[in-house]
Order: structure tokens, then C-alpha cells, then sequence
């Protein structure tokens, strides 16, 4: 099985064009930086990875502010590459903090949970909005994880809501299956570690929103991971939404968050309450 396991969860040899999409990336993140309302490089943390960019509309239109959180199977990539994924909100009055984190093997896959709740936390102390939490692959995990966090044990004081809705791209909501994977060689997940970090079998944050939408042209694994937490979590009162976007894969998936006129964008916007 673990074989299969390999072929279904490798996306980067799955799309072998990855590497200029990847750099295409870094490009428009670049440009975006240069013309946006921001505020680069905000700390929610020790680490130098532990900080956010934030991206802000020339006038302000939800009641939210969105949390964007970049996937790299916990182990690759920074926020640097991600700027222009704000775009599309920023221009339907939408703030958006394009946060960072440490990467595996230097922490474990639960500290980077745990930074993520640091960073939503900071967002609302200092703005007193709530956060909706939106990512990709690696990042689609982290924003379910935070939908489904008990906040009264992160810190006192925090919503109960501090997180109403998340929207995953592409996400892993069962971490299991890595664990026949080499992707694990950075993870070091054992199969306890690997349930303990799904939000999967977490209790299911019921009466919140969670859309798990995945590109159509991506693995059956994929499918099947964006199906189960929509299924299993929607049994248990959560306001569920699955969707495929048609002809995208892994990396192409993401395009619609730079455009303020994609269904994507519009559907954030919504949860935001723009």
C-alpha cells in the first residue's frame, strides 16, 4: 500500500511543471508586495518564521479578517511566495495576514499547530476580529485544525469563535497515510502522532463552517481526504461544503485567491462577511 501511498501524496512529481508554477509564485508574491497597502514581516512569535504579512483593502467591507496559510507538506516554502494570494480579498475589502511558520524536521508537525493558534490569537487581540482561516495542502490542515481548537486552552480570555469558518484547498485532514510516505522522512509522524494531529479525529467544531474544496485534476487520495472531513464532520453539525475546481491540479488550485472575481474569492469573502 505504501507505494500507492507514495504516487497518490507525490503532487510534485504528479505535475512535473511545478517548479516554474512554484516560481511563478515567487514573482507575483514579489509584485504584489510592491503595490499593496501592507504591513511585511508583523511578529506573533520567537522565531523569525513566526511572523505575518498583512494585506490591507483600501476600504474595509467584512467583519473578519482572513488568515492565509501556504502548504509545503509542513517542510517547504515560506510566506514570501504567497503575498498575491491576498489580492482577490484585499480588492473586496477583506484584510488578509499571510502568515509564517517553522518547518519540519527543526519542529514537529503539533508545534506547528500550535503556532498557528499563536498567530490567530494575535490577530484578534490586536484587531478584536475574528479570524477566518483559509490554506493550502499543508496550510488546508492548519486551518481546519484551528477551526476545530478548544481556544479557552490556548490562552484566557479568547472567543470561543475566535475562528467561525475555514476554507481548505487542497487539504490533509487524515495524516495517517504519510506515514507510509517519504514525505514523513522530515515529519518523523509515528501513527500515533500522525491521528493525534488530524483533525479528522478531533471533536468536530459543530456549528462552524468548513469548506474542503480540491482541484479536479489532483489524486483520489485528495479527493477522498476533502470528502471524509466534510462527511464525518458534517454528521456532527459542522456546515460542510465540498467542492472540486475543474481542470486544476495541486498547485493550480490556489489561482483563484489572486482574483477578485473567482468563486473562491467571493466564497471567503462571504465567510468573511464581505
Amino acid at each position: 500500500m505504501s507505494s500507492d501511498y507514495e504516487t497518490q501524496y507525490n503532487n510534485r512529481a504528479r505535475v512535473p511543471e511545478h517548479p516554474q508554477i512554484i516560481a511563478g509564485w515567487a514573482r507575483d508574491a514579489e509584485a504584489y508586495r510592491a503595490e499593496a497597502l501592507c504591513e511585511l514581516g508583523v511578529s506573533y512569535g520567537e522565531s523569525e518564521r513566526q511572523s505575518y504579512d498583512l494585506f490591507k483593502p483600501v476600504t474595509m467591507r467584512g467583519d473578519a479578517i482572513v488568515l492565509f496559510i501556504h502548504g509545503g507538506y509542513w517542510q517547504a516554502l515560506d510566506r514570501s511566495f504567497f503575498s498575491h494570494m491576498a489580492r482577490g480579498l484585499n480588492r473586496r475589502g477583506l484584510p488578509v495576514a499571510v502568515v509564517g511558520y517553522d518547518l519540519c524536521p527543526q519542529v514537529e508537525v503539533g508545534h506547528i499547530v500550535w503556532e498557528m493558534q499563536q498567530a490567530a490569537a494575535a490577530l484578534w487581540q490586536r484587531y478584536g476580529l475574528p479570524v477566518v482561516a483559509t490554506g493550502h495542502s499543508a496550510g488546508g490542515h492548519l486551518a481546519a485544525c484551528l477551526l476545530a481548537t478548544n481556544w479557552a486552552n490556548v490562552e484566557e480570555g479568547l472567543p470561543e469563535q475566535l475562528v467561525p469558518a475555514a476554507y481548505g484547498i487542497s487539504g490533509l485532514y487524515n495524516l495517517k497515510p504519510l506515514t507510509e510516505t517519504s514525505i514523513n522522512g522530515a515529519l518523523k509522524l509515528s501513527f500515533e502522532d500522525a491521528e493525534r494531529e488530524s483533525p479528522l479525529f478531533w471533536p468536530a467544531p459543530s456549528g462552524l463552517v468548513m469548506d474542503a474544496v480540491v482541484g479536479g485534476a489532483e489524486s483520489e487520495e485528495y479527493f477522498k481526504q476533502s470528502r471524509r472531513i466534510v462527511d464525518v464532520w458534517g454528521l456532527s453539525g459542522v456546515r460542510t461544503r465540498y467542492e472540486e475546481i475543474a481542470g486544476a491540479n495541486h498547485f493550480t488550485v490556489i489561482e483563484g485567491l489572486a482574483d477578485p472575481e473567482s468563486a473562491m474569492t467571493r466564497r471567503i469573502a462571504e465567510l468573511a462577511g464581505a
